[in-house]
């Protein structure tokens, strides 16, 4: 079963639309559930997110968090992209992802993000 941990929902929101994405699963027989990650991210350009950790399937967590961003009317940050390198470089560079931010379901930017002490952190955003 997949995971992550580099997926964000807006700070303030974050609760409910977890519950809301995991009610939506469950009522689907979908795999998937997600939790708080206990920490915020903050960015200059989008606010501050709340980290979300989730366990299940890719293509359901990309789906239910647009969803909720429409549904739930919040801002979320899908992630889980990465730039090609080479193998050894992969393994042992910085761990570096990007991602896309949804606000009420429509995509307005996008955001590198380089994980410090167990923590994602901004390297670059941007608006679309």
């Amino acid at each position: 079963m997949a995971g992550a941990d580099s997926f964000a929902v807006e700070r303030g929101k974050a609760q409910q639309v977890v519950e809301w994405m995991n009610a939506q699963t469950k009522n689907a027989n979908q795999k998937f559930e997600a939790i708080l990650a206990g920490y915020t991210m903050q960015t200059i350009k989008f606010g501050d997110f709340e980290m979300i950790a989730w366990s299940g399937d890719w293509s359901v967590a990309r789906s239910i968090f647009k969803k909720a961003s429409s549904k739930m009317r919040a801002k979320v940050i899908e992630s889980g992209y990465h730039e090609k390198r080479e193998l050894l470089s992969a393994m042992f560079g910085s761990s570096s992802e990007y991602g896309k931010v949804y606000s009420n379901g429509k995509l307005v930017g996008q955001i590198e993000m380089i994980k410090k002490s167990s923590k994602w952190t901004v390297k670059v955003e941007s608006f679309v």
